[in-house]
């Protein structure tokens, strides 16, 4: 698996805490997310790297979306 990098709309709580809204994917096409069930410092063990894991739901799956360190969002692609 690789590193996807992806653009992330997100909605910033008065806490600092980000919750992301939808996720737009390298040819362009905008997944909204549902719901975001568990966010959690944690490694991508399949891409490597590592950051705040956010488990969402996006079209009634469970997927993962990471916020590194350096700023930049990313997801786990084949």
């Amino acid at each position: 698996m690789k590193k996807v990098f992806v653009e992330v709309i997100v909605k910033y709580l008065c806490d600092g805490t980000k919750i992301p809204l939808s996720i737009t994917w390298e040819n362009g096409k905008e997944y909204i997310i549902d719901k975001v069930t568990d966010i959690r410092r944690a490694a991508s063990l399949k891409a490597g790297g590592q950051g705040v894991r956010y488990k969402c739901r996006i079209l009634g799956k469970e997927r993962y979306l990471w916020f590194e360190d350096d700023g930049r969002w990313f997801v786990e692609g084949k």
